[in-house]
């Protein structure tokens, strides 16, 4: 894996069911790269401090390849790199092949694999659609929720260096029992997991307790 872009943003106050949302969804490439500290990226703005940011989630990362997907899907839109709110855009991500906990080193930086993305109604905004959401969730393609287990600057073109495989649930496996209509025993592995996100097991604990 590769990075294709850093991306950051800027607050940004939109109007949405008559009253105003601030959101750091607008994501724009800095060339120089960025700075991934413990609860989220120097200079990133993180509004919505409840999902985003903080020790478990302090780093988003997005493939580069889902984009024709969405191109596909939205022919007439600007789809600039950060599109969906990624601090990292990367060449050869594949959610289905990143677990739960591995290692990875970025530049001076090393990352540990938390969570997928859970998308929230923000998103909307940028695709000015509101069927997104659920066409996000459908593709499969969460992209990858990382802490910081040691802070550095990374750019683009550097390398994503595996350092750690778990024998653990894939990130695509942990978006389908997020979203699935029935439960999967597979539900138990992943709450018993010392490495995913706290937040991420609480909502399944949420949905599935009634079977744990």
């Amino acid at each position: 894996m590769k990075i294709i872009s850093t991306n950051i943003a800027k607050p940004k106050t939109i109007e949405w069911n008559g009253r105003e949302v601030t959101t750091g969804l607008y994501k724009y490439a800095v060339g120089k790269g960025i700075s991934l500290g413990k609860e989220d990226v120097q200079h990133d703005h993180v509004m919505d401090r409840k999902h985003h940011g903080g020790i478990d989630k302090a780093c988003y990362l997005y493939a580069a390849d889902h984009y024709n997907y969405w191109k596909k899907l939205y022919p007439n839109l600007e789809m600039p790199w950060g599109m969906f709110g990624e601090n990292l855009t990367v060449e050869g991500l594949n959610e289905k092949e990143i677990n739960i906990g591995d290692t990875y080193k970025i530049g001076e930086a090393l990352i540990q694999v938390t969570q997928p993305r859970q998308p929230c109604f923000k998103l909307q905004f940028r695709f000015d659609n509101n069927n997104i959401v659920r066409q996000f969730i459908d593709s499969g393609f969460s992209g990858v929720y990382v802490r910081i287990l040691k802070n550095g600057h990374v750019k683009p073109g550097d390398v994503i260096q595996l350092i750690d495989k778990k024998q653990a649930l894939s990130i695509h496996e942990v978006y389908t029992l997020l979203y699935a209509d029935e439960f999967d025993p597979k539900v138990k592995n992943a709450v018993n997991d010392s490495l995913i996100a706290e937040s991420c097991k609480h909502v399944l604990i949420k949905r599935w307790g009634d079977f744990l």
